[in-house]
């Protein structure tokens, strides 16, 4: 594919207008990298909903009538519920549009490789976005393990404890979405959210080697299950070894503007460690970034820590990508297929008894 970055803005459509949409669309706000041309939801009060944000915008029920409408579009942010983007990134390629995916990439090996298939048959850019990556505690915590200020990394570890009160008000329908999930396998802390842990783990030190996983299931109403309590180990192929703990506090309330996560993360040196104390949620109200080293304390008191603003840096860097072509997509469908074999070999992981399991011997 021989990509042509754009000397002018990029004219845009968002496909999907649910609950993410309002933490996506900062990226495009006041904006001077993009025009949004175009609205699609097949839900007429999500369309009327959103309209006063973009009001020169054209409203569709459907890719298919925007395609048919003849308005000229070169991305699209796909906000789609998981299960619907296979087919729906493979019809909007092949429309002829570059597409900014909501991850995770999909829920299978099969449908991931039609997806590349799709993007290198129409010549478009498929990129799965991940706002972790760019959430600006997290970003420093990267840039102090690898000034190697806390030497030779020893390890690391990441813990989620997923509340069940507090945040913002979900729709039911996305519950929905989500409880087919659950019935295909793939859980809403390990597959969905813990797309972005696993996704960060890659980011922080390279491809994986192996992965052992122990995933436990609790009852939450009947008939539903959450993948937790849940303990995945891996060793990437530097040697750097790796542990997320994920526990469910059902009754908890945690204080959050958007989803009632608590996540830490926290990285071991043999000179010190770094920690990221919150992400989503506000459990720990100490500074979002800590340095431990010779013997003192570094707190990072100004860090733009609201997760929101994540979601805004990694669309400026999408959009500013398409006219640049310059640095890591972060991520590339083919990268994204990585962060999705790390997800499937845990669960290989768990289904043979908690043995190890490399992430490329997958089929």
């Amino acid at each position: 594919m021989n990509f042509e970055p754009y000397e002018r803005p990029v004219r845009a459509a968002f496909v999907g207008l649910g609950r993410i949409y309002d933490l996506n669309v900062r990226a495009y706000v006041d904006n001077p990298d993009v025009e949004v041309v175009a609205l699609v939801d097949p839900s007429e009060e999500r369309r009327a909903q959103r309209q006063p944000d973009w009001p020169a915008a054209r409203m569709f029920a459907s890719a298919a009538e925007l395609a048919a409408s003849g308005l000229e579009v070169d991305a699209v942010e796909v906000l789609l519920p998981i299960p619907l983007h296979a087919d729906g990134v493979a019809e909007l390629l092949g429309y002829g549009w570059h597409v900014n995916l909501q991850k995770p990439i999909c829920n299978d090996l099969a449908d991931a490789k039609r997806m590349l298939d799709a993007a290198v048959a129409s010549g478009r850019l498929l990129r799965v976005m991940d706002n972790y990556v760019f959430y600006e505690p997290l970003v420093k915590l990267k840039e102090i393990v690898e000034s190697g200020d806390l030497g030779e990394v020893s390890g690391y570890h990441m813990k989620m404890v997923a509340s069940g009160r507090g945040g913002w008000d979900v729709p039911g329908s996305t519950y929905e979405w989500q409880f087919q999930q659950m019935r295909r396998g793939r859980g809403t802390l390990v597959f969905d959210d813990g797309w972005h842990k696993l996704s960060t783990a890659i980011w922080l030190f390279g491809p994986i080697k192996e992965v052992r996983a122990w995933v436990g299931t609790t009852e939450v109403i009947p008939g539903i299950d959450v993948d937790a309590p849940t303990t995945l180990v891996w060793e990437h192929q530097n040697g750097i070894r790796g542990v997320w703990d994920i526990t469910l506090a059902i009754d908890m309330y945690l204080r959050s503007d958007y989803y009632t996560n608590d996540e830490r993360w926290e990285v071991t040196g043999r000179r010190g460690y770094a920690r990221v104390n919150r992400c989503t949620g506000r459990g720990i109200q100490q500074p979002s970034l800590e340095v431990y080293l010779d013997g003192e304390m570094r707190s990072y008191h100004a860090l733009d820590d609201d997760w929101a603003s994540s979601f805004r840096d990694s669309g400026h860097h999408w959009l500013r990508w398409l006219q640049t072509g310059e640095g890591p997509m972060l991520w590339s469908g083919a990268e994204a297929v990585d962060i999705l074999r790390f997800a499937l070999a845990s669960y290989a992981s768990d289904a043979a008894g908690g043995t190890g399991v490399d992430p490329d011997s997958l089929e």
